[in-house]
């Protein structure tokens, strides 16, 4: 059974409404029967797009303290030694991920933990992949604290076409590895900045599965 995460269910509703209502009224005041099956197919390829999108498959993975799985699923864009301004103030391990519009956007832990920082940024929209997206386009910045990895940020980017992240870690929470942390509409990219002496499984170019998929080892 397909799932869908609780973020769309607004949209889906109204999305449903406007399909219905465009095939019935397409059928109804429009004479050109060619004209009428190109509306009502327009009407229904948007609201599969639109169930795609917010979809949310169920995810069960194996936990580990000693591993970091994919917060998200899409394409590995970044691995690079950079400087993090915001809270390490210091050199990590970056690896960033891509999200297009067919893949599904439900943002999850990483790792297991205690969230010791979150903190949402307005900001500008980018393109996703833009080497000034994580700085200053619409983000949130969480860190948590793993016994095994000690601190690790991850940080939620909006795109072009993304106008809302949604963030559900708070301060203190305590985090379970694999399990829902937010959705970000409408393409996006998550950066994770890890310990310089972070094991990587993954290269550029790869694509990974948000939840199972282990990206990085202690």
């Amino acid at each position: 059974m397909i799932r869908f995460h609780k973020e769309g269910y607004k949209i889906i509703v109204i999305t449903f409404i406007i399909a219905i209502a465009g095939i019935l009224l397409a059928e109804k005041f429009i004479e050109i029967s060619w004209l009428v099956k190109a509306i009502q197919i327009v009407m229904i390829a948007f609201l599969v797009i639109v169930l795609q999108f917010f979809r949310n498959p169920k995810r069960i993975g194996s936990l580990s303290e000693n591993t970091i799985v994919a917060p998200v699923d899409g394409k590995v864009v970044v691995i690079e030694e950079v400087q993090e301004p915001e809270y390490f103030k210091g050199k990590r391990l970056q690896v960033s991920i891509f999200m297009s519009p067919i893949n599904v956007h439900v943002t999850r832990y990483a790792i297991s933990g205690v969230v010791k920082y979150s903190k949402y940024h307005p900001g500008k929209y980018l393109v996703a992949w833009h080497p000034k997206a994580s700085t200053e386009n619409e983000r949130t910045t969480v860190v948590i604290n793993n016994n095994a990895f000690g601190d690790v940020l991850y940080r939620q980017i909006a795109g072009a076409l993304a106008k809302r992240i949604v963030n559900y870690a708070k301060e203190g929470d305590k985090v379970i590895q694999g399990t829902d942390a937010g959705f970000i509409k409408f393409g996006s990219r998550v950066d994770l900045f890890l310990p310089l002496n972070t094991k990587l499984n993954v290269v550029l170019g790869d694509k990974v599965k948000g939840g199972i998929q282990v990206i990085a080892e202690k």
